[in-house]
């Protein structure tokens, strides 16, 4: 089980890479409005369930450990929809929606880590990303009427943060695939 996780360490680090993204784009991209800041994270947030749902399926761990994942994906894809077709939501719904999105995915982060820690080593990075969703999302929750930009600088610093988390663990695990002597995927093409 644990192989097919590091087979697919690539799906990990896809995901923490376009964290990064949404979080840089969040920083340096100040100006953006309501709808465009909905938009966005309604795109991020598709992306992010659709390649965890793929990995899920495809690639994730058998058991529970897959089973959160789904359901973190799949959290995110119906998350990703509501923003896209409902752009026009007020700044306190679209808080309230990234606020439980990343509650749940916190959460499923941390679950998952937890599953594993009996598996690997150094899982604390993914404890370390789903709480940091977790806080995130508690933050949003408890102040709704945080200024804007001040939202945008929390979301960046989340995303970055969560992002880099992310690619960590997934370097982690690409690491151990070559320790365990997993056959690289190209090496059947020599």
């Amino acid at each position: 089980m644990l192989e097919e996780m590091a087979r697919n360490w690539w799906m990990l680090a896809l995901r923490g890479g376009l964290a990064i993204l949404f979080g840089l784009l969040a920083w340096f991209w100040p100006g953006i409005t309501a709808l465009a800041l909905a938009l966005l994270f309604g795109a991020y947030a598709l992306v992010d369930g659709a390649v965890a749902l793929f990995h899920a399926l495809k690639g994730g761990v058998r058991g529970q450990s897959r089973a959160w994942l789904a359901l973190s994906g799949a959290c995110g894809v119906v998350v990703g929809i509501l923003a896209l077709f409902w752009p026009g939501a007020t700044a306190f719904v679209l808080i309230m929606l990234i606020g439980i999105w990343a509650i749940l995915t916190g959460v499923t982060e941390i679950v998952a880590a937890i599953w594993m820690r009996r598996r690997i080593e150094g899982e604390g990075w993914h404890i370390l990303s789903g709480g940091l969703s977790v806080l995130f999302g508690l933050a949003l929750l408890a102040w709704p009427g945080a200024g804007g930009l001040a939202l945008l600088w929390i979301i960046g610093v989340f995303s970055i943060a969560f992002g880099i988390s992310l690619v960590v663990a997934a370097f982690r695990l690409r690491s151990l695939r070559h320790s365990t002597g997993s056959p690289r995927p190209d090496a059947h093409a020599i």
